[in-house]
């Protein structure tokens, strides 16, 4: 996915009017560093009110979200202020940090799992088939 997304369609992923509002606020390069995007993920560490910055990673595809963050929120304000760095096309890096590329490849990993379980044996078309491939669909928002 190459596309930025705007402004508002980044918003309108925040589960909430106060998620957006915190969000803009972290929509500045400041508190990040390490940001970086390709065609597959955007990610980047934000300084919080932690000891140690939050990783965040967002997964285009998806969308999906990860952040180190406590929040119960999904999306949470860092994963859309990264978003919105990112829609500004004010994110510059290319080398996936460690932690985010860990992520992603379990991503990757869950994706064929369940490809695989949705493929027929036999090559028929079943109804439990469709089941199976929905209860291994990865669920990373709430990773």
């Amino acid at each position: 996915m190459n596309d930025r997304w705007s402004t508002d369609h980044v918003l309108s992923l925040a589960p909430d009017s106060p998620s957006q509002k915190a969000a803009a606020k972290l929509a500045e390069s400041a508190p990040w560093s390490g940001t970086g995007a390709s065609a597959e993920a955007v990610w980047g560490a934000c300084k919080g009110s932690g000891s140690r910055p939050y990783q965040t990673v967002v997964a285009l595809d998806g969308p999906a979200y990860q952040c180190s963050c406590p929040s119960r929120k999904f999306p949470c304000k860092h994963a859309l202020g990264l978003l919105l760095l990112w829609s500004a096309d004010t994110l510059t890096g290319v080398d996936v940090p460690e932690w985010a590329e860990s992520w992603l490849a379990g991503r990757r990993r869950r994706a064929e799992r369940a490809e695989l379980a949705a493929t027929p044996a036999g090559g028929g078309a079943g109804a439990d088939e469709g089941a199976s491939a929905a209860a291994a669909a990865p669920r990373d928002e709430a990773a």
